[in-house]
């Protein structure tokens, strides 16, 4: 059963333009990755300094696995002058609690 997650990260100052082209030019190993540990699904929300990331992910360990991955590694190393990281190297975020989620046709 999948599942939906939600993070909210912080942007440095600046970087939205560059944290977007980014992620229009993903890698194609990180495509494959990503995949690879159950991530069905990415939406990018941007307000101000702040991406909400929401998500459809095969378990609850999905994103871990993302993140202790070697490309992700690497995906880091490019993303930290832009986002506010960690000292383990994982960006700075913090989950956020889907409240409500509506399909019509299958009730709330």
């Amino acid at each position: 059963m999948a599942l939906r997650k939600g993070y909210l990260l912080k942007l440095k100052p600046g970087a939205l333009e560059q944290y977007m082209h980014w992620h229009d030019n993903i890698w194609p190993e990180l495509q494959k990755e990503i995949a690879d540990q159950g991530i069905a699904e990415i939406t990018l929300w941007n307000l101000r300094d702040m991406v909400i990331l929401t998500s459809v992910v095969k378990d609850e360990d999905s994103w871990t696995r993302l993140w202790d991955s070697e490309i992700h590694k690497k995906w880091a190393d490019i993303m930290n002058p832009l986002m506010h990281y960690r000292p383990d190297n994982v960006v700075d975020s913090e989950e956020i609690t889907e409240i409500w989620h509506f399909e019509p046709g299958k009730g709330a």
